[in-house]
């Protein structure tokens, strides 16, 4: 009895636990690892790396920021007031390239079929006289303002309403000391007429830097020496539903002097003779391009060196059954992880770029597709970089390891 309640008793202490299972912890591949370790062995040779890729990313973000703002900046006035089509005068080759209409292209619109209105627009090169004396060139632009989207826009001051006052217009703050201007309700002059500044906007600036200045249609014919008819283009909307090359090719049978374009033509071709007739945006192409070469030499020359620093080591993996294969995805993972970083800096250091420049008359554009194709650009730059420390690899003699 004795013994049986001692077996009992002991029965719950001999009882053994299972020990719990651990979770299973992943474990960094070696081939990180191995990447990691070769890429932080020489801390000065990483740095210069970085370096490098975050000079190549900035410059080519802000070169193609350049580029995309100065499409953006060409086609301003023509997105700001779109139009199924545009009555231009024959030859014209931007929106700032600016000759008068002979006078009777509104009423010829408005009487083709599938034509709802058309809305004359002035725009004009002009004399502005500084009210503490100089002069400057502007770009006179004058609208009518019973438009859905009347010009100008982003007001900071005043209202579009103002413009319809005799000899008044609006300017943007950021040419503010092109044009001698303080304030609104300072005076000036165009083209010998005294004016009023009654209004001002923030971030409409022009391609060429000759300052926007707008106004009403009445005020831009009296300050340019139009007629009371005449427009430099013609802003035609179309009924629901109206074929657009139908109504195009009726208006050229009516005005075979003129020529009729889409708003994506009149766009295009206003950024096409900007960047590329001119060669603007050939240069802001070569200074990204240049951006990308200095990137990959710097990349190509640190990987080469480290892997030269390190090929005994290499060379023993061979040795010890490691393929080609396995110490080319090292190095291109070296390549990998420095891009990573690198971009990651240098996009921080663009953004901030971007954000100073916001206010200024230089207009830089980030956009997520922008910012995705320079992430594909980064990696792919560095991983042709790496080409160079694969060569090396591959040459490896594993016998190196037993001469030493």
């Amino acid at each position: 009895m004795d013994i049986a309640l001692d077996t009992a008793g002991l029965a719950p202490a001999a009882t053994t636990k299972r020990p719990r299972p651990r979770a299973n912890k992943r474990s960094v591949p070696m081939v990180v690892k191995l990447a990691y370790r070769n890429l932080f062995h020489d801390r000065l040779s990483f740095a210069v790396t970085i370096v490098g890729i975050v000079f190549s990313v900035v410059l080519v973000a802000v070169q193609t920021g350049i580029y995309l703002g100065s499409e953006k900046k060409i086609a301003s006035i023509i997105d700001a007031a779109p139009a199924d089509l545009w009555i231009v005068p024959l030859g014209t080759k931007s929106y700032d390239d600016p000759s008068l209409l002979s006078g009777r292209e509104r009423h010829m619109a408005l009487s083709t079929p599938g034509v709802a209105n058309a809305e004359d627009m002035v725009v004009s090169f002009a004399k502005w006289r500084k009210p503490e004396g100089g002069q400057t060139t502007i770009l006179l632009v004058g609208s009518e303002q019973i438009s859905d989207a009347p010009l100008p826009w982003n007001i900071e001051e005043g209202s579009r309403e103002a413009l319809d006052a005799p000899n008044t217009v609006a300017i943007d703050q950021s040419y503010f000391p092109d044009l001698g201007i303080k304030a609104v309700n300072t005076h000036a002059e165009i083209n010998g007429v005294n004016v009023e500044v009654a209004a001002t906007t923030k971030r409409i600036r022009s391609f060429t830097t000759l300052p926007f200045v707008f106004t009403s249609i009445e005020n831009a014919r009296r300050l340019s020496g139009a007629e009371q008819n005449q427009a430099t283009y013609e802003r035609v909307l179309l009924s629901p539903g109206a074929d657009s090359n139908a109504v195009k090719t009726e208006i050229l049978t009516r005005l075979p002097d003129v020529e009729v374009l889409t708003q994506d033509e009149f766009r295009k071709r206003s950024q096409s003779y900007w960047l590329f007739q001119t060669g603007a945006g050939a240069a802001l192409i070569a200074g990204a391009v240049l951006g990308l070469i200095v990137g990959i030499v710097i990349v190509a020359q640190t990987l080469y060196s480290s892997t030269k620093d390190h090929i005994n080591e290499f060379a023993t993996l061979r040795a010890l059954g490691a393929g080609a294969g396995y110490i080319v995805k090292v190095i291109l993972m070296q390549a990998v992880l420095s891009g990573l970083i690198g971009f990651a800096l240098g996009l921080l250091l663009a953004l901030g770029v971007i954000e100073a420049a916001k206010d200024t008359k230089l207009t830089v554009m980030m956009t997520p597709e922008l910012a995705a194709s320079l992430f594909a650009v980064t990696i792919g730059m560095c991983i042709f970089a790496a080409i160079s420390a694969i060569v090396k690899v591959v040459r490896i003699d594993p016998a190196v390891v037993f001469s030493r």
